[in-house]
């Protein structure tokens, strides 16, 4: 898998000649560094510049992707005009159509019964925090011991697996989650955003991000997607057969649907800088 930089003078082109660019990053261990805790992964400072010129740049549509809920992304990006999708895509703001999937929001009341469990159950190993956002859940045990982990895991699984139907689990790094178990992800909230951007030809968005292009050309956008986690997959899968740019973010690894790598969320940011000034524009 070849490293984004170090072939960038052969996807440049793509960028460059692109009619628009929908730009989508994760948050945790994409654009700011993974954290023991939730709450200490910290935005740097250039990453929000960056996302910031981008906000306002004509060329591109930025926009953040991840598990964390919807209210907790926002503010701990803090860059006006963008797209956030929180708990993977469930919940969409920014895009024209705010957007909240029905179904998952039906399931809130049952999610809310294995949370209070599993506060019961997990409340006794150091380490574990369970956070509640709002349309999933999550159980962090980074921070667990070692030797601690397999009970940790067991207990989640007996909690969940008395869980009412209609939740799933997915399983991240050092994550364990549960969400609603409806046919969404971020590979269908990408999807979605590619079928707005080309809407929003009509709609006109934001000023300023559409501008100099007809309504109704029907002409896509570049979709670009940065992430680093299994949970990132489906969004490496339809951005590839969209023709895009899908970047894993960290080491080395197989498999996975990314195209291209990069080492770091700090590559993460010059790799943004780079766009920003390949982009220049027209006029």
């Amino acid at each position: 898998m070849p490293h984004l930089l170090n072939v960038w003078t052969s996807v440049a082109p793509r960028l460059s000649d692109a009619p628009g660019v929908l730009l989508l990053l994760d948050y945790d261990g994409t654009l700011a560094p993974i954290a023991p805790r939730p709450e200490l992964a910290v935005l740097p400072a250039a990453a929000r510049r960056v996302l910031a010129d981008l906000s306002v740049h004509p060329r591109f549509r930025p926009g953040i992707i991840s598990g964390r809920g919807l209210s907790d992304l926002r503010e701990r990006v803090g860059v006006p005009g963008i797209i956030y999708a929180g708990n993977h895509g469930l919940e969409i703001i920014g895009a024209g159509d705010d957007f909240v999937h029905p179904q998952a929001a039906g399931l809130r009341p049952a999610l809310e019964r294995v949370g209070s469990e599993l506060q019961s159950r997990l409340a006794g190993y150091p380490g574990v925090l369970v956070e509640d956002k709002g349309l999933t859940l999550s159980v962090h045990y980074r921070q667990t011991d070692t030797a601690l982990v397999p009970p940790v895991e067991r207990t989640f699984d007996d909690v969940v697996s008395a869980a009412p139907v209609g939740l799933k689990v997915t399983r991240g790094k050092m994550v364990l989650e549960v969400r609603p178990d409806v046919a969404w992800g971020k590979g269908n909230a990408i999807a979605k955003l590619m079928e707005g951007y080309i809407e929003g030809y009509t709609e006109g968005y934001t000023e300023g991000y559409i501008r100099g292009y007809e309504a109704g050309n029907g002409v896509s956008p570049l979709p670009v997607f940065f992430g680093d986690d299994l949970t990132d997959e489906d969004g490496f899968e339809v951005v590839q057969a969209a023709n895009g740019i899908a970047v894993f973010v960290g080491p080395a690894r197989q498999p996975t649907k990314a195209a291209y790598r990069v080492d770091s969320p700090a590559e993460v940011s010059a790799a943004l800088q780079l766009m920003l000034g390949l982009c220049q524009p027209s006029g």
